[in-house]
């Protein structure tokens, strides 16, 4: 009876949905020009924000994971603390840090006239912040299940450290990395706390899928209902691919 009562908690508030959803006028609602370009943004947006998070945390995760340095238990919880942040918090510390008056925000403005707060590439930038943590590890963990012997047998034939991760250690690793980086996309597309307080709800602009929800929320129920299902589909669809991959990675 509390397994069954767990499940009616999650899976209600989704039928919600379904039942509410105005099907007869959903073609219809589908093609309005704010949700298209909603989603559009929010496409293009987590991709880009995606591709950031490679860059950036695959490095990241593979130190964690075959380096020994001090102090590497607590960058690891640094890394993890955009998990349990809440969003608005992390826009807030975002916009000390990249807002015109903050540390690098200042600079960045006085040196090169880039602005980050307000644009899109703010929304990248807050949804990079809090997916990276998702990618981080889910190749922290595939890293550590992956044998590190195949990359000692690549050093003693020659192979530089790149030429090792790159030709040995990625191969090893690209279901940990696939994994993680789908999940990254879905966390960015997901985001709302951190957009809306470091860039704002323009739409066109800034408006992503979730601010749109907030915003037709107050004017028209149906668009909101409308705006979570596609977000409800994508979210089934990432799960439906990733299968049990996710819980492994």
């Amino acid at each position: 009876m509390p397994a069954a009562a767990g499940l009616a908690f999650l899976v209600l508030p989704l039928a919600g949905l379904l039942i509410r959803a105005p099907w007869s006028t959903l073609p219809e609602r589908l093609t309005e020009p704010g949700i298209l370009a909603a989603l559009r943004l929010s496409l293009v947006t987590a991709t880009i924000a995606t591709a950031v998070c490679l860059v950036l945390g695959v490095p990241l995760a593979w130190v964690l994971a075959r380096t020994d340095f001090p102090g590497r238990r607590l960058v690891r919880a640094l890394v993890t603390v955009p998990l349990v942040l809440p969003p608005v918090v992390g826009g807030v510390a975002l916009l000390l840090v990249f807002g015109r008056r903050g540390l690098l925000g200042g600079w960045l403005d006085a040196t090169f006239g880039v602005s980050l707060p307000f644009t899109t590439a703010g929304v990248v930038l807050a949804e990079a912040f809090v997916a990276m943590p998702f990618l981080v590890i889910s190749v922290e963990g595939a890293l550590r299940g992956a044998d590190s012997r195949y990359e000692e047998a690549a050093a003693t034939l020659g192979a530089s450290r790149w030429t090792a991760f790159r030709r040995v250690t990625l191969p090893l690793i690209a279901p940990g990395v696939l994994a993680g980086g789908v999940l990254c996309w879905a966390r960015a597309l997901g985001e709302f706390g951190a957009t809306i307080t470091f860039a704002g709800n323009f739409p066109g602009r800034t408006q992503t899928m979730p601010l749109a929800v907030y915003l037709a929320l107050e004017q028209d129920v149906d668009a909101a209902i409308v705006l979570s299902l596609l977000l409800l589909v994508v979210s089934v669809g990432i799960l439906a691919a990733l299968r049990d991959k996710w819980v492994t990675a």
